[in-house]
């Protein structure tokens, strides 16, 4: 009983000659804590930056999968190169014009990264609300650019020249895209206007899509895509379980896109995150209830397909709207993707991915989505939707936004492949796209001991589907 007493006693004197030094460390303690929430933000939006990275693999994967054998070693070259390109050319000029300080349109400061000591926020005024390192920032929007120019090609498999991919990565990552960056996210004249788009359904998504468009109608469909009459004939990819990989890498990928455009390391990052994965798995069944009741069973690619609309749909609005509300929007743009797959295939748009269906018409309705659901409570920039009382003022900004950045994406790469088409041209010749873009392009296959003489026909073992060059665009010599 004595020990325990003194025990007690002496912790007691203890603690009361260590209270001046714990407040004395509770005094220094904030900045301290300051710098560790820097730090936490830091280490957060690196591994963002690398989740959305790894989304290169995503749509590697994807494209492989939903390409003929013949083809897949084209793939995985136009992806590295075209990452390589759009993180030379957003350092060196696509950073600077999309956050850059500078006007309305574009940004005027910053270029190659340099920048005063101490004038950061100065010179990057779009990003100055977040604290993290200017290395941090540009690691995390590169990603971004890189996303935004991998869906350019998804549409343009299986036919394009590679000198086309190099050429317009340069000009859509130097310019095109930042400058819708800079109108949205920079401090541009829609970031005035309130525009609201977290993550980037406008600004990465729709802007990609709407390049595909572009360049997609000028390339014309793949040799065999359309019988004698027009109609669509299915050319299947050759290696499903690989694009669903890609779409479940793509949807992981998504957990640094959306939660990670907090760009710090706070508690909403795990609501982003809930509201992501219930707009993905939404989408895919949206997408799997439209391909049973048109054609009786369960399409793959077209559930795959869903949860990339999904997510393209929720990338906006993810950290404006409620649970319950990420769950409808996910459902319909599963849905508006099937609908829009079929209507671009009728319309003679050859789009093997399903690009223009899913991050076109997916970033659409999510941007269009902000403006409905956004809550009052989460209305960080604009006003709340117009299910919360907000009016219609929102959703009219929301459809002003899409206009401006889909219009202008769309006619700035129309132009640029134009220019390719008069020059270089944008289609290798139909007997290369029949033997495989892997031998014309790159010089070896995709996969090694591919039978070349199934490669030299019609047959249909290489999904070539009997087609013949019969349709080929006249440019296809060029």
């Amino acid at each position: 009983m004595l020990r325990k007493t003194f025990v007690l006693a002496a912790a007691s004197a203890l603690l009361t000659l260590a209270l001046p030094a714990l407040g004395l460390a509770q005094e220094e303690a904030p900045p301290g804590n300051r710098e560790l929430s820097l730090a936490l933000d830091t280490v957060w939006v690196l591994v963002a930056a690398v989740l959305v990275l790894f989304m290169q693999a995503g749509f590697a994967m994807l494209e492989v999968g939903f390409s003929r054998m013949k083809n897949v070693g084209s793939v995985v070259a136009k992806i590295l190169a075209n990452l390589a390109i759009a993180a030379v050319l957003f350092w060196a000029v696509g950073f600077a014009v999309a956050f850059g300080t500078g006007n309305a349109l574009f940004g005027t400061q910053g270029w190659f990264l340099a920048v005063p000591e101490g004038a950061v926020d100065e010179v990057y005024a779009g990003l100055a609300w977040t604290q993290v390192p200017l290395s941090a920032k540009f690691l995390f929007q590169v990603a971004f650019c890189a996303v935004s120019l991998a869906i350019v090609w998804g549409t343009m498999l299986e036919r394009t020249k590679f000198a086309v991919y190099l050429v317009f990565a340069v000009v859509f990552a130097g310019i095109i895209y930042p400058m819708v960056g800079h109108w949205v996210w920079g401090g541009g004249w829609l970031t005035e206007l309130g525009m609201q788009d977290f993550a980037g359904s406008t600004v990465v998504h729709l802007s990609g899509a709407m390049a595909a468009l572009a360049g997609t109608l000028l390339l014309g469909p793949r040799l065999g895509k359309y019988d004698d009459e027009g109609r669509p004939v299915t050319i299947p990819g050759h290696n499903m379980p690989l694009a669903v990989l890609g779409v479940l890498i793509l949807w992981i990928g998504w957990y640094g896109f959306n939660p990670g455009s907090t760009m710090a390391a706070t508690p909403q990052i795990a609501d982003i995150a809930l509201t992501t994965t219930l707009a993905a798995a939404c989408g895919v069944l949206g997408a799997m209830a439209m391909s049973y009741l048109y054609r009786r069973h369960v399409d793959v690619g077209m559930a795959g397909n869903g949860a990339i609309a999904a997510l393209v749909a929720i990338t906006a609005p993810c950290a404006f709207v409620a649970p319950w509300a990420s769950a409808i929007i996910g459902f319909v743009a599963g849905v508006i993707m099937y609908a829009t797959l079929l209507f671009v295939d009728r319309i003679g748009v050859d789009d093997p991915l399903g690009a223009i269906a899913a991050h076109g018409m997916g970033g659409v309705w999510g941007t269009l989505s902000a403006g409905l659901f956004t809550t009052p409570e989460l209305a960080a920039v604009g006003r709340p939707g117009l299910l919360y009382g907000g009016g219609l003022y929102q959703l009219g900004v929301q459809a002003l936004g899409i206009l401006a950045a889909g219009g202008f994406v769309f006619l700035a790469s129309l132009l640029v492949f134009a220019a390719l088409k008069a020059t270089i041209g944008l289609r290798v010749k139909p007997e290369q796209e029949l033997n495989g873009l892997d031998v014309s392009e790159h010089g070896v296959y995709g996969y090694a001991g591919f039978p070349e003489h199934l490669i030299a026909t019609d047959h249909p073992v290489n999904g070539n589907g009997g087609g013949a060059p019969r349709n080929a665009p006249a440019e296809g010599a060029a």
